[in-house]
């Protein structure tokens, strides 16, 4: 399969799609776009949609809390994620569950649907 990222702005959100063999580095180089994206539109609402060709590695998942703080992703920022590939909802549940503990934005979703609609809630978290 073919690897590709795209970061959009929608209007009310930006959507940030991928597919690609995950790793820390490849979280580094998207999350530095998306954060471009978000500071270039003044939007902080992400819609993350994702196919996990290569499950990340669970220790580099413990890494992203310090990965956000680097980028700046922090409270202002809210963000719903859609994992496309089964295998790797494990993970990624436990990288949602483990920045929720330390106050960083985001939560895992079932489908895009249901990600964008909690996105656009104006409800807090």
């Amino acid at each position: 399969m073919t690897e590709y990222t795209n970061i959009e702005f929608k209007g009310e959100y930006i959507k940030a799609e991928s597919r690609a063999r995950k790793s820390l580095e490849w979280a580094r180089r998207f999350w530095s776009e998306v954060v471009k994206a978000c500071e270039k539109n003044n939007c902080y609402k992400v819609l993350g949609v994702s196919e996990s060709l290569v499950v990340m590695p669970f220790l580099d998942g413990l890494d992203h809390a310090d990965l956000f703080n680097e980028l700046g992703i922090d409270r202002k920022y809210r963000i719903a994620w859609v994992e496309l590939n089964e295998e790797a909802t494990d993970t990624v549940a436990f990288v949602d569950d483990f920045l929720y503990n330390r106050g960083l934005p985001g939560r895992l979703f079932q489908n895009e649907e249901e990600a964008k609609t909690w996105l656009l809630e104006e409800d807090g978290f």
